[in-house]
C-alpha cells in the first residue's frame, strides 16, 4: 500500500512538471472601422489597424533550452461574422517549430520574412487611413504563402535576420524572401527582399524602413522597389508618430509610387488613437490620395485585443 501512494505521488509530481513546462493560450483581435469613402455609401470594415482573428499558440519545454511551438490563427470578418478566406480555417498562420539559442525554424502557413518588415514604420498605424496602403505598388507581395519554411536567427548586438521559402506543392507558386533588421535603442532599420515566382514570370520586392524616436515624435520612412519584368515601381513615404498624452498618438504621413511610364500616385494620411486601457483602443482621422481610390476617406474605429 505505501509503495503504491509511494508511485502515485511520484506519477503526480512527474504530471505537474510536465505541465509546468508546457502551456496553451488563446488569444484574439476584434477591429472594426466605420468609414465613408468619397462618392460611395458608408461601410464597417474589418481589420481597421490589424486583421480581426481567433488564435491559439503553445509551447513546451523540451529541456537545454529547446522549445516546440505551435501556432494556429484563424482569420474572419467581425463585419459579417464569417471567416476571412473562404474554405481555410486557418488562413493566417497555422505552424509547429522549434526555438533555442539557435534562433527559431518554423513549417507551415507563416508569413514571409518580407512581410516581417514590410509595415513596420507605414504612418498612420498600418492602418485602412495609412497612405501606404493606397497607394504603395510593393504591398502587393504574396504574404503568407502555404507549405512554408521559415527560419529566424537570434538577435547579436540589436542586429538580427531571417529567411522564408515555400514549396511548389498545389499552385506551383513559390516565394523566396529573407531581411535584416537592426533594433537598438530609438534606432530602427530593416531591409527585406522577396521574389514571387508564378507560371508567368517573377516579381521581385525589396523594403527599407527606419525610424528614430525622439522622444518627441517618432520619426518614420519608407522605401519600396517593385520589379516585374521590365516594369518597376519605386514607392516613398515619410511620417511621424507623435504623443499627445499618456494613452494619445498623432500619427500622419505622405506616401507616393511610381511606375515607369505612368502618373505618379500620392496620398496624405492622419489619424489619432487614444487607448482606452491595455487591450482597448479608439482611433480615427482620413486619407486624402490622387490617381488612385479611395480619393478621400474618413474613418472610426475601434479595436479591443484578448
Amino acid at each position: 500500500m505505501k509503495k503504491s501512494l509511494i508511485a502515485l505521488a511520484v506519477l503526480g509530481s512527474v504530471a505537474g512538471v510536465a505541465q509546468a513546462q508546457s502551456s496553451v493560450s488563446v488569444y484574439g483581435v476584434a477591429d472594426a472601422v466605420l468609414h465613408k469613402d468619397k462618392g460611395v455609401s458608408a461601410a464597417l470594415t474589418s481589420g481597421g489597424v490589424s486583421g480581426s482573428r481567433l488564435g491559439f499558440k503553445g509551447t513546451e519545454d523540451l529541456g537545454g533550452g529547446l522549445k516546440a511551438n505551435f501556432l494556429l490563427e484563424h482569420g474572419f470578418k467581425i463585419d459579417t461574422g464569417k471567416q476571412g478566406e473562404e474554405g481555410s480555417s486557418f488562413n493566417r498562420q497555422a505552424y509547429v517549430g522549434l526555438s533555442g539559442g539557435f534562433g527559431e525554424f518554423k513549417l507551415g502557413r507563416i508569413w514571409t520574412a518580407y512581410d516581417d518588415i514590410s509595415g513596420a514604420t507605414n504612418p498612420v498605424f498600418d492602418s485602412v487611413l495609412s497612405p501606404n496602403n493606397s497607394v504603395w505598388a510593393s504591398t502587393g507581395y504574396a504574404a503568407n504563402p502555404s507549405n512554408g519554411i521559415y527560419y529566424a536567427s537570434p538577435a547579436m548586438g540589436g542586429v538580427s535576420g531571417a529567411f522564408s521559402t515555400n514549396l511548389k506543392e498545389g499552385s506551383g507558386n513559390q516565394s523566396n524572401a529573407f531581411h535584416v533588421k537592426y533594433e537598438g535603442g530609438p534606432v530602427y532599420a530593416g531591409v527585406a527582399y522577396q521574389v514571387d515566382k508564378t507560371a508567368t514570370g517573377d516579381t521581385k520586392f525589396t523594403r527599407l524602413n527606419g525610424s528614430y524616436d525622439l522622444g518627441a515624435a517618432k520619426l518614420l520612412a519608407g522605401y519600396g522597389n517593385v520589379k516585374a519584368g521590365s516594369v518597376k515601381t519605386t514607392d516613398l513615404s515619410f511620417g511621424a508618430d507623435v504623443p499627445l498624452g499618456a494613452n494619445l498618438v498623432l500619427s500622419a504621413g505622405y506616401a507616393s509610387s511610381k511606375t515607369d511610364g505612368a502618373e505618379r500616385l500620392s496620398g496624405l494620411g492622419l489619424g489619432v488613437a487614444y487607448s482606452l486601457s491595455k487591450r482597448t483602443t479608439v482611433y480615427g482621422g482620413f486619407l486624402d490620395t490622387k490617381n488612385t481610390g479611395p480619393d478621400t476617406r474618413y474613418g472610426f474605429g475601434l479595436k479591443h485585443t484578448f
